[in-house]
């Protein structure tokens, strides 16, 4: 199965120009833990999580209305084509240390986001039907 077939397409975005308190707040609004951050041409340049905000610019006494979503955001964004396996994401995980992969098409194009959850939530779906088989089975 590919990684397009299990990640994210609705995927908020923002900019690198933009302030961190912004940010915040459409992470608020739209209930998420992440904006990927794109250039003004489309091209993802960073991930910017809730995780980023607190420990880059709260704990470090910056101040959110100034300081830029560029200064605290996680780069380089780790990208992976939506064709690519879920088994080969992993692994681009583990290798990349990070927990969500911003998902592009073949032209560079922002087009989902794959996190950790995503494959945990297929895992658990696989296991469920697994034991239904299983259960189902007449002993011979």
């Amino acid at each position: 199965m590919s990684v397009g077939r299990i990640c994210t397409r609705v995927v908020y975005t923002t900019t690198p120009t933009e302030k961190v308190r912004h940010a915040a707040r459409l992470m608020l609004d739209y209930n998420v833990g992440s904006l990927v951050v794109v250039e003004l041409g489309g091209a993802a340049t960073g991930l910017l999580t809730d995780r980023d905000i607190a420990i880059r610019c709260v704990a470090e006494n910056l101040d959110p209305d100034m300081t830029p979503v560029s200064k605290i955001m996680t780069t380089p964004v780790t990208t992976v084509l939506e064709d690519t396996p879920i088994e080969q994401a992993i692994r681009k995980m583990e290798a990349s240390q990070v927990r969500r992969l911003v998902v592009v098409d073949q032209s560079d194009r922002l087009t989902g986001l794959l996190s950790l959850d995503d494959v945990l939530e297929l895992l658990g779906e696989e296991s469920e039907t697994i034991g239904r088989v299983v259960q189902t089975q007449v002993p011979v």
